[in-house]
């Protein structure tokens, strides 16, 4: 009998039996192959996520991978059989944001996979089709579970706009910085500096293209045209800052704790910095992504250190706020 994972309340979850939901019009059935699990997943155990972004009881899981196995009235046939991934937000199509492909800014209210609407913590998924991104016939599909957060990144550097030749950073050594360096680095920047506070993140981040590596102790050069800071820290983002160049463009992904100080505006009209923030991802960075991993630019396995069954997703959720060094991307199999 098939599982799924049902968080109840913070604090209290249980594996159930799963009944995959046969698809309507308009959506398609997914065999999930694998999910990933992130800080976002812990602060819905945990009870930490904001009033209003998250709904309980609630199947969690919006990073995910898996094979199309049924589709509804008015979707391709063809579909079926193919490898995909999907987008998480559940946006309206109709408000003046999501016409603009904003779709991670829709008027009409925050809607997600594994957050509000069923997750993929589950043997399938039932979700609107025009959400789905189809992958090459040959990918991993294990590694292609990594490519919601890729897709967020992606976002970041679609706004970043760094041109070849420019000198770019990334301040953070998670997942999304390491997904970071790689996509930077896919645009022959002339210089790529990586700014974390693990010295043992050095070799990942020069094996995914890095061409420098500071801890945030150590002294840190300037004048650079890009920085992303992935870390989701007011110090990060104040680090980031402080690494750019007069007029230099800045963008932020992480999200600090409430409350915390941010960046000195008198700095940024000063020097005229271009800052910009991310949170998800909207087609646009979607299709970019599963572009540059059907390229074979990306390489999100070398971020996966642990795999368990769905019975683990305790396990999991622990492993993921362990502090451990030896834990990266921890995934789940149904």
């Amino acid at each position: 009998m098939s599982t799924a994972v049902v968080v109840d309340a913070p604090g209290e979850h249980r594996l159930t039996a799963h009944e995959p939901v046969p698809p309507a019009a308009g959506e398609a059935l997914v065999r999930v192959h694998a999910v990933g699990i992130c800080g976002s997943d812990r602060e819905v155990y945990q009870g930490n996520r904001p009033e209003g972004y998250v709904r309980y009881p609630l199947t969690p899981g919006h990073e995910w991978s898996g094979t199309v196995a049924e589709v509804g009235a008015g979707v391709p046939a063809g579909l079926v059989g193919r490898k995909v991934v999907g987008e998480g937000f559940r946006n309206c199509q109709v408000c003046d944001r999501c016409h603009a492909g904003e779709t991670t800014l829709c008027t009409a209210g925050y809607e997600e996979t594994g957050f509000t609407q069923p997750g993929a913590m589950a043997a399938t998924l039932t979700l609107p089709a025009r959400l789905l991104h189809v992958l090459p016939d040959d990918a991993d599909l294990t590694a292609a579970a990594l490519l919601e957060p890729a897709a967020c990144v992606a976002a970041a550097v679609l706004k970043a706009d760094a041109r070849p030749g420019e000198r770019v950073a990334v301040v953070g050594t998670g997942t999304l910085g390491m997904f970071a360096v790689q996509f930077l680095r896919a645009g022959s920047p002339g210089e790529l500096l990586v700014v974390g506070t693990r010295p043992d993140r050095d070799k990942l981040s020069r094996t995914f293209g890095a061409t420098d590596f500071r801890t945030k102790d150590q002294e840190l050069p300037a004048d650079f045209d890009v920085v992303i800071e992935t870390a989701g820290s007011a110090s990060a983002a104040r680090t980031a800052a402080s690494l750019l160049r007069r007029g230099g463009r800045l963008v932020l992904t992480g999200i600090p704790a409430p409350g915390a100080e941010g960046l000195d505006p008198t700095d940024l009209v000063v020097r005229q910095l271009e800052v910009h923030t991310v949170f998800g991802a909207p087609p646009a960075a979607w299709a970019h992504t599963v572009r540059v991993f059907g390229a074979g630019l990306l390489s999100p396995l070398p971020l996966v250190t642990h795999e368990l069954p769905l019975a683990g997703f305790a396990e999991a959720i622990e492993l993921v706020g362990s502090g451990d060094p030896a834990v990266g991307k921890v995934l789940l199999r149904p």
